[in-house]
């Protein structure tokens, strides 16, 4: 029986297509062809072609490797560094007589 995947949320696919969108750009911006940006991501060129029209079947690892072969890698750290919702929420749980509200 084939595997079944679930379909992205409908805002994850407009970001996905729009990253697709961006790395395109950025290799384009380096003039670097298409051939070769996948030799040397390690990947097919139809692959390729999926990650740049925003394939979320595409593994996270492969947009890894095509950001660290355009150098934009770093960006990578941003991603969720300020969870200020989970601050919060941990904040109110440190808060004194906290244990008793969250027991009643």
């Amino acid at each position: 029986m084939p595997r079944t995947r679930p379909l992205p949320f409908t805002g994850a696919s407009r970001q996905l297509e729009a990253l697709g969108d961006r790395l395109r750009l950025a290799r384009k911006r380096r003039r670097i062809s298409a051939v070769l940006m996948a030799e040397r991501v390690g990947i097919s060129r139809d692959t390729l072609h999926r990650v740049e029209k925003g394939d979320a079947t595409v593994s996270l690892g492969t947009y890894l490797r095509v950001l660290r072969v355009l150098g934009l890698d770093a960006d990578l750290d941003r991603l969720a560094a300020e969870d200020t919702l989970g601050r919060k929420l941990q904040d109110l749980a440190l808060e004194p007589g906290a244990d008793t509200r969250a027991r009643r």
